[in-house]
């Protein structure tokens, strides 16, 4: 019994400091709110002599900024690939305004090279944006998708927090399309007809904790492995990752490039855990 009472016990103080480090991480959003609905397009080339031909367009995630791709896209760079990263008010535009009125201006830029293919790179709601845009058109050099932590079939996290004011306030219209029911955003867009992989995280952040005990299986804080699973995916990898910053791991990094290469992973066999300081502050999901 005493165990029993220990255990609880224990449980409450993570959830307490869980909580705690979300309202946190709410409170240091919301200064700088307006940085995340920043709208622009980050724009890098290889040498011409280190060229592919290729180009790459990368889409952040919600409430972040195109900075937040700009490992991954520094990675793309050294490897020959000329790259556009979109940036685009995920806070103040449901995801069919962002695919509209958002997107086209980094696909012009791209096409702007004259790239043989061009490929694509998402983030947790840049994966959604995509595929509501790839529905509807796909441009005639279209390459490769790989989607990092997408919410395919919702956010648990979205379902729990969606009637909180402050997160109503902070993730605006699109953060209510995220919703993990039947008749949700990206429940309607169905399987995709192009080569897409799909790589997600198996680790939460600290102040994820008490999201990762509520979202069913293994999880990355914020979407479930199972949700973030695509009908007509070419391939899938799960990785010792979390949510905020899957984009940011190195072995990710190679992954992405591979199958940007080749239409699938590598899977390298018992890859190690992340060295950088998110894996100081994660841990894995249940």
């Amino acid at each position: 019994m005493e165990t029993i009472n220990k255990n609880k016990q224990n449980a409450s103080y993570w959830q307490i400091l869980s909580l705690a480090g979300l309202l946190l991480v709410i409170l240091l959003v919301t200064a700088p709110l307006s940085g995340c609905s920043k709208i622009g397009l980050s724009i890098q080339q290889p040498p011409r002599s280190r060229s592919l031909g290729e180009c790459v367009v990368l889409v952040h995630g919600m409430a972040r900024t195109l900075h937040s791709m700009d490992e991954m896209q520094q990675r793309l760079v050294a490897e020959g690939y000329h790259t556009v990263s979109l940036g685009y008010p995920s806070t103040h535009a449901t995801i069919e305004e962002i695919a509209n009125e958002h997107f086209p201006a980094a696909l012009a830029q791209c096409q702007q090279f004259n790239p043989s293919t061009i490929h694509f790179v998402s983030h947790s709601l840049g994966g959604i944006v995509l595929r509501a845009i790839f529905k509807k058109m796909k441009p005639e050099n279209m390459g490769r998708v790989v989607m990092l932590s997408p919410p395919n079939h919702g956010s648990e996290a979205a379902d729990i927090l969606k009637d909180w004011w402050l997160y109503q306030w902070i993730n605006g219209p699109a953060g209510q399309q995220l919703t993990t029911d039947e008749n949700s955003f990206p429940n309607q867009l169905g399987p995709v007809d192009y080569p897409v992989g799909v790589i997600t995280g198996d680790r939460y952040f600290f102040f994820d904790y008490y999201l990762s005990t509520i979202i069913p299986g293994q999880d990355d804080g914020k979407v479930s492995v199972a949700s973030s699973r695509l009908e007509g995916m070419q391939d899938f990898l799960v990785v010792h990752a979390t949510h905020p910053f899957i984009m940011d791991d190195e072995y990710v990094q190679a992954e992405v490039l591979y199958f940007l290469q080749n239409g699938f992973f590598k899977h390298k066999e018992n890859p190690l855990l992340p060295i950088t300081g998110d894996d100081w502050f994660s841990f894995p999901s249940q």
